[in-house]
């Protein structure tokens, strides 16, 4: 019996990167990573003016960025919340805790 052999080849590994299937996988795993940011979101009291805005402006979405070591345009799943304060809502202030809203996301839903 005669072993099985295989021969890489890196064009054909370049096209299945970009191929529309691992393009599709980016973004599902971008939507289910938002949807935990949603779902853990924190939403100011009565007296807050931007109660809830933070949380329904989360978006996700995929983009061709350059990765690795050859610098060539992949698919990226990304995630992010366009909220000027989005920021200290992440990693905290002196006077309001870090919540860690996307890291916490990324890594109860990025499987």
């Amino acid at each position: 019996m005669m072993p099985a052999k295989f021969k890489m080849s890196k064009k054909g590994v370049g096209q299945l990167l970009n191929s529309p299937m691992v393009s599709a996988e980016m973004l599902r795993r971008a939507e289910v990573i938002k949807g935990v940011a949603e779902a853990i979101s924190p939403v100011g009291g009565p007296g807050d003016p931007h109660s809830g805005a933070y949380k329904a402006d989360w978006h996700a979405e995929v983009r061709k960025k350059q990765v690795g070591r050859s610098r060539k345009k992949r698919p990226v799943g990304v995630v992010w919340n366009p909220s000027y304060y989005a920021r200290w809502v992440e990693y905290g202030t002196e006077r309001v805790r870090a919540h860690h809203v996307l890291l916490r996301a990324a890594q109860a839903g990025g499987r």
